[in-house]
């Protein structure tokens, strides 16, 4: 969707966000947001899943009204949104028209002044003058070949005739997307702009972003067009006061920043915590006094008894008064994933798969023979069997050719990329149930130590499920067993809700705490990163490179591919 705003502005260009708030259903979405974007900025906007990214650029782009704040906009502005409604008899020309409808307009106002002007009418050439620089400023007569570029590299659709209602909603976007990378406007607002491109087209828009002179807000999951194209980066994720932050240097400036932040707000909360925590020692201490001054030994005098009284009782209210006085201002952190050790015996081959295949979704033969503490990454364009593969190793489908054999009491876990239906049932219940399902082999293999010591938070040790009962959801129940909590995937509140009522993002962590609980020796995972925030997509990449366990891959995702570079690649 093109908006266009005023006439081409460039260097003028700029979008001001103050202190946008708005709520949902009661629900605060967008909390003090503050942003300007000038020519040359490229702004990320990171968060996870619900935190109003997409409402943050409809509130930009003038769609919909903040309750509160203001935004004030300069030059014209290219949406591209995630919804692209096909209309009845529309055309392929019919949505490159409204989407280059501003260049259309200005090549209009040129050729209207040049007529004028020829005509000798008064002020026509002032009139001219400004006509051909707002042409000149977009590079209006180039457009059409620009987008015909853009068509291309997207893989995009280019014959204008076709109906848009025969087309896929990929097919649509790339379209658009072609169009706002052609139109020359001053500002862009694109939401998750990756979703159907391939690896051409991947490169074709980050070269488009970064050589765009005018603005960007860029709204994306993929982090590694956020570490080639933004200059800063805004994230919707809580803070430890409660506001959005922006952070500059780019994607690799906001990491760097957002960890020594994380690391502030937990060092700050952990010292309020301790010193309630001594306080009220320092209250039960004097209270105990108190109690053992009115109660002295035998043979303690009454006057010795009603000296002490005063001096102990002032001591309590003193005490008191400290502890009511102590605020706790700085809230809990955001929980930080914490990985279950994965034991599995070294040098044994825990799976091996001999030439299997599946005529029509995997083309064989493919091999695979995977120790403890292997690495691989499966690689492949759409539809050539990485699913298929991933889940013929878990034992979840048969191959027409080939043997897949494991070793005896290996535990295989697959994290599916998608998630399962969901279910009525509060999260930690479905948790819990998956936990108990464990086999008692499986059971008898748990070791105490389930998860790596953490320095001062209390949360160490335990099993993952312990004797059969499921974990609890606060790590206390489940005879013993480290909870759903503990895992640091979902909080508390989320825990307890039904898994209908969580977001696309939390169901995805629910999967990934319910494959963890199984101690999986051979973890297997498609597409891992899909609807994860960055921050646990990079601590799950840390935490995998460590494990004993043997890990399959299967990603597009290209920054995680860059991540695991070391890795033995099977392309598909």
């Amino acid at each position: 969707m093109s908006i266009a705003l005023a006439p081409p502005a460039r260097a003028r260009a700029h979008l001001n966000a103050t202190d946008l708030w708005l709520a949902r259903g009661g629900h605060p979405v967008l909390t003090g947001v503050d942003l300007t974007v000038s020519p040359g900025d490229r702004l990320g906007v990171v968060g996870e899943n619900g935190r109003g990214k997409t409402t943050l650029l409809q509130v930009l782009a003038g769609t919909l009204a903040p309750d509160s704040g203001s935004v004030h906009r300069a030059g014209t502005l290219g949406v591209a949104d995630q919804e692209i409604p096909a209309g009845a008899g529309r055309t392929v020309g019919d949505l490159i028209d409204l989407e280059l409808a501003q260049v259309r307009a200005v090549l209009g106002a040129f050729e209207a002044a040049t007529l004028a002007l020829a005509e000798g009418r008064p002020d026509a050439e002032r009139a001219y003058a400004a006509a051909l620089a707002a042409a000149e400023s977009i590079g209006a007569w180039d457009a059409d070949r620009r987008v015909d570029v853009s068509l291309a590299a997207l893989g995009a659709v280019d014959d204008r005739d076709r109906p848009l209602a025969g087309l896929s909603v990929g097919q649509r976007y790339r379209i658009r997307l072609a169009c706002l990378l052609g139109a020359g406007h001053d500002l862009l607002l694109l939401d998750e702009p990756t979703n159907h491109l391939d690896a051409s087209g991947l490169d074709h828009l980050t070269a488009r972003l970064r050589e765009h002179p005018g603005g960007v807000v860029l709204v994306s999951h993929d982090r590694a067009l956020l570490s080639d194209v933004v200059t800063a980066v805004l994230d919707l994720d809580p803070t430890s006061d409660g506001r959005p932050r922006t952070y500059g240097g780019g994607y690799a400036g906001y990491r760097e920043a957002k960890h020594a932040e994380r690391e502030r707000w937990e060092t700050a909360y952990r010292d309020q915590q301790n010193e309630r925590r001594r306080l009220a020692g320092n209250l039960s201490a004097a209270q105990n006094r108190l109690s053992t001054g009115w109660r002295p030994e035998k043979g303690t005098g009454k006057h010795a008894r009603a000296t002490r009284a005063p001096a102990l009782v002032r001591a309590v209210h003193r005490r008191q008064e400290e502890l009511e006085a102590h605020v706790l201002d700085v809230p809990r952190p955001p929980l930080r994933f914490r990985m279950p050790v994965l034991d599995a015996p070294p040098g044994a081959t825990l799976l091996r798969a001999d030439e299997v295949a599946v005529p029509g979704r995997l083309a064989g033969p493919v091999s695979v023979h995977l120790r403890a503490g292997d690495r691989l990454v499966v690689t492949g364009p759409n539809g050539s069997g990485k699913s298929t593969l991933l889940s013929v190793l878990a034992g979840m489908s048969t191959p027409v050719a080939g043997s897949v054999q494991r070793g005896r009491g290996v535990r295989v876990g697959l994290l599916a990329q998608e998630s399962p239906a969901p279910s009525r049932r509060r999260a930690f219940e479905v948790f819990e149930t998956n936990v108990g399902a464990l086999t008692p082999a499986a059971h008898a293999q748990e070791h105490t130590h389930a998860f790596p010591s953490a320095s001062g938070d209390g949360d160490g040790g335990g099993t993952v499920g312990g004797g059969g009962g499921g974990g609890g959801v606060d790590g206390r129940g489940g005879g013993g067993g480290v909870g759903l909590t503990q895992l640091g995937l979902l909080p508390s509140e989320a825990a307890h809700r039904p898994v209908t009522e969580l977001s696309i993002g939390q169901q995805r962590r629910l999967d990934l705490a319910v494959l963890l609980a199984s101690r999986p020796q051979v973890v297997l995972l498609d597409e891992p990163t899909n609807h994860l925030s960055a921050s646990l997509v990079e601590e799950l990449t840390e935490a995998l490179e460590a494990t004993a366990a043997a890990v399959v891959l299967a990603t597009h995702d290209r920054q995680l591919l860059r991540d695991t570079a070391p890795w033995p690649r099977l392309q598909l």
